[in-house]
């Protein structure tokens, strides 16, 4: 078999349930400086994402020495190409998995590191957006800011009262149901940095959320920051304020081992084609903002914050006191970032709609705990 046949038969076991790794040659450069000939050849004898195997179990398989194996296997771990849980390692999709993983744990060289980077960008951009077409459901949904339920949900008279608010769709919830964390660098925000495009609103030191038994397994790989509770929702409230949208599995299953992403519309793998080019990376919420008219000042902060732009003057467009706003419900994620940063408290969310996400992630699969 010639080595480009190796690369691709692994890009083909990186697939992800119907999400597969896209077939381009940006991809493959990308993988040609993840892994050498050496690498590849070793990673072929993989079954697929997800499946463990022992370095034993590898070597047999591969026809080489265990020592060998097991250099190799402990050499990719630590740059973050492939998981190790206990004694086993496995392959990782490329996203979510090598994407995070890789530049989580900074194991490689600064060279490589903003060459795949720079790459990566052109992936996210222009070559995996469209594969979102094919998911039965997006990946995220935004998740309210803190403390939601008691300043920002207006009840809706027309929805059961037992319907109002799901645990799911509060960030406050989500850690009120968690009792470790630990805080993450944003890993598409350093992308960016790396590949000299930073975000304008915030560099990636701010930035995700790992809760419960993701934050423990990340813990024992040496990545991230342990934070207390109080930590976290600093964390949290700090995000809302620099206009970044709380974002985690669209599932209702996942509240006790979640990441919270904190994305900017700029920079986010997920956030940014759905704002700029309405590919469905992130869900509606069942949530849309309500301007009380008789509060607003008109001072721009919600139109200045909104992710999707989709806040604006009435005619004539312009600021003015006697002005009103215009929300656009086609563009709206409903994630309440303009009414947290309103200054006068004039903006509510109010449930517009009824609609649960599935019990399991889209991609039936937890990668960091196979």
């Amino acid at each position: 078999m010639s080595e480009i046949d190796y690369y691709e038969e692994v890009r083909q076991k990186l697939r992800l349930g119907k999400l597969a790794v896209p077939k381009h040659e940006k991809v493959i450069e990308v993988f040609k400086i993840l892994w050498n000939k050496e690498d590849i050849r070793l990673l072929f004898h993989f079954d697929r994402a997800g499946k463990l195997l022992t370095a034993v179990k590898l070597a047999k398989r591969a026809g080489l020495e265990k020592s060998k194996v097991k250099e190799i296997l402990k050499r990719l771990a630590a740059k973050g190409t492939i998981i190790k849980v206990g004694n086993s390692y496995g392959l990782l999709p490329l996203v979510p998995g090598i994407f995070e993983l890789y530049f989580l744990t900074c194991g490689d060289t600064e060279e490589n590191m903003k060459k795949v980077a720079k790459l990566l960008r052109t992936v996210f951009d222009t070559i995996l957006p469209p594969m979102f077409f094919i998911l039965k459901n997006p990946l995220f949904r935004p998740k309210l800011p803190y403390e939601a339920k008691e300043k920002l949900i207006q009840i809706n008279k027309g929805i059961e009262t037992s319907k109002q608010v799901y645990p799911y769709e509060l960030v406050e919830e989500l850690i009120n149901r968690n009792d470790y964390f630990v805080g993450l660098r944003c890993q598409c925000r350093q992308v960016g940095e790396l590949a000299e495009e930073p975000c304008e609103k915030t560099p990636s030191e701010l930035g995700c959320l790992a809760c419960g038994l993701i934050a423990k397994q990340l813990t024992s790989m040496g990545i991230g920051k342990e934070l207390t509770k109080e930590e976290a929702i600093d964390l949290i409230k700090r995000a809302e304020k620099a206009g970044l949208v709380h974002c985690g599995a669209n599932s209702s299953g996942f509240e006790t081992h979640i990441l919270i992403c904190n994305c900017c519309e700029c920079h986010c793998g997920m956030l940014r084609p759905t704002a700029q080019h309405g590919v469905p990376g992130v869900q509606r919420s069942n949530f849309f903002p309500k301007i009380n008219p008789d509060l607003c000042v008109c001072c721009e902060t919600c139109a200045k914050k909104c992710p999707m732009t989709a806040i604006f003057h009435q005619w004539p467009f312009e600021a003015d006191s006697s002005d009103e706003r215009m929300i656009i419900l086609e563009k709206c994620l409903g994630c309440g970032v303009c009414a947290v940063n309103c200054p006068k408290n004039a903006i509510k969310m109010e449930r517009v709609r009824d609609e649960n996400p599935p019990k399991q992630f889209a991609l039936n699969i937890n990668i960091f705990n196979p």
